[in-house]
C-alpha cells in the first residue's frame, strides 16, 4: 500500500506539469529565436550586398571625376555625357546609401529581436533547471523511502507462512494493489463495508493465527484491538 502511495506520488510531483508547460515555452522561444537570428543575418547579408553598391558606384564617380579633372577630354559632347554621368552616379549613390540605412535599421531591429529572445530563452531554461533540481530532489526522497519500505517489507515477508504470502500477492493483483484491510470498528477498510453479525461471530471464534477474509471484498483482514469484536 505504501509503495503505491508512494510510486503515486512520484508520478503526480507539481513539478512534473510546471516542466512540460516550462519546456513547451523554451520550444516556443527557440523557435522564434532562430527566426529571429535567421533574419539577422539575412538583414546582414542584405547590408553587406548594398554597401558594395554603393562603393562601387562611389568607385566609378572618383574614376569620372578623375578623368574630368585630368583635362585629356576635350570634345564638348564627350566632356558633357562625363559630367551628366557624374551627376546620375552622385543619385545613384544617393539613392544606394539610403537603401543602406534603411536595410541598417532592419538589422537594428533584428538585433534587439535576438538579444530579447536570448534573454528570455535563459530565464526560462533556468526556471527549467531549477524544477528539475526540486522534482530530482523529491525522486531522491521518495526513491529512498520506498527502499526502506521496500526492505522493512522482505523483513516482514520471511516471516510469513509462504502459502499466505501467496495469497496475499494474489489479491493485491485481483483488489488494485490491496491484499489485506484492517478491520476497524467492524468495518472492512478495503472495501468500506460494515461486516454483518454472523461474519463478525466467526472472526472471534477464530484464532489468532487463523486467517480471516472480508466476505464482501475477499480482502485478508487484519484484526487489531480497534476491530470491534
Amino acid at each position: 500500500m505504501r509503495l503505491q502511495q508512494l510510486a503515486h506520488k512520484r508520478r503526480s510531483l507539481p513539478e512534473h506539469a510546471e516542466i512540460e508547460s516550462l519546456t513547451k515555452d523554451l520550444t516556443q522561444l527557440r523557435d522564434l529565436l532562430v527566426a529571429a537570428q535567421t533574419q539577422d543575418s539575412d538583414t546582414a547579408r542584405e547590408q553587406t550586398k548594398a554597401e558594395q553598391d554603393v562603393d562601387q558606384v562611389r568607385q566609378r564617380a572618383a574614376r569620372d571625376q578623375q578623368r574630368l579633372d585630368s583635362g585629356a577630354i576635350t570634345s564638348p559632347k564627350d566632356l558633357a555625357n562625363l559630367q551628366h554621368e557624374i551627376v546620375s552616379l552622385a543619385k545613384r549613390q544617393g539613392d544606394l546609401e539610403d537603401v543602406v540605412l534603411e536595410v541598417m535599421e532592419r538589422r537594428e531591429a533584428a538585433q534587439e529581436r535576438v538579444a530579447e529572445l536570448t534573454e528570455r530563452v535563459g530565464s526560462v531554461q533556468a526556471k527549467i533547471d531549477d524544477a528539475t533540481g526540486r522534482r530530482d530532489a523529491a525522486f531522491e526522497e521518495i526513491d529512498g523511502e520506498a527502499a526502506s519500505v521496500s526492505k522493512e517489507r522482505e523483513v516482514v515477508a520471511g516471516s510469513v507462512p509462504a502459502d499466505l504470502l501467496k495469497l496475499y500477492d494474489k489479491l493485491r493483483g485481483q483488489q488494485g494493489g490491496i491484499g489485506a484491510a484492517k478491520l476497524y470498528q467492524r468495518t472492512c477498510q478495503g472495501c468500506r463495508q460494515e461486516l454483518a453479525i454472523t461474519e463478525l461471530s466467526e472472526i472471534r471464534a477464530a484464532a489468532p493465527d487463523t486467517v480471516v477474509r472480508c466476505e464482501n471484498c475477499r480482502r485478508i483482514l487484519v484484526r487489531t484491538t480497534e476491530s470491534g469484536l
